[in-house]
């Protein structure tokens, strides 16, 4: 029981804590309310989980050997940042009634994940901490623990985003919103730059 306790805490630190996808989530529940933000959330939970699972499963071991990769990960992560800062900058600020147009693919957040130098790290570690000895089972029960975790987490930031949209009626209080994000996106990708 004790382990399940320190895995849930683990999960929790790392996915409730400020990052890129949670920015995101934030401003996708504002921009685009619940429906938008929700499908966020699960296409981020579900990438996060499948690269947990297979960090688990072996994949640290690839970049153990060929550590220009994890490189490329952090170029291709630090480009993918800035260039959803540049959206968001350049957002006029409207709210979208219209929940089937201009939504989130299922496929950006987890692709969002992949390329998030925190997920890596939160990926390496929590596999390092909890099933470093190769336990299938162990990488088993972490990886569904997170999930639910994940999806827990990124969940309060796109409901905080949804009830903060009640709030922003104008499209300028909107701009100035996106751009605050846009700020913290864009800080968050310079900030790994310097890690």
């Amino acid at each position: 029981m004790n382990q399940l306790l320190s895995m849930s805490a683990f999960a929790l630190a790392c996915s409730i804590t400020p990052g890129p996808v949670n920015i995101v989530a934030l401003s996708t529940g504002v921009r685009r309310g619940a429906g938008a933000a929700m499908r966020h959330v699960t296409s981020a939970t579900i990438g996060f989980t499948l690269l947990l699972l297979l960090v688990g499963l072996g994949l640290h071991r690839i970049l153990a050997r060929w550590p220009q990769l994890t490189h490329v990960i952090q170029w291709a992560g630090v480009a993918f940042l800035l260039y959803m800062a540049w959206q968001l900058a350049r957002d006029d600020g409207t709210l979208s009634t219209d929940h089937s147009n201009d939504r989130p693919s299922l496929a950006s957040g987890a692709v969002m994940q992949w390329l998030n130098p925190k997920a890596w790290l939160a990926s390496m570690a929590g596999m390092g901490a909890y099933a470093a000895n190769g336990d299938s089972l162990l990488v088993w029960r972490f990886t569904a623990l997170y999930f639910v975790i994940c999806y827990a987490s990124l969940s309060c930031w796109a409901v905080a985003g949804t009830l903060l949209r009640q709030h922003l009626h104008e499209p300028s209080r909107v701009r100035l919103f996106n751009r605050s994000m846009a700020l913290l996106l864009g800080g968050s990708a310079i900030y790994l730059l310097k890690a």
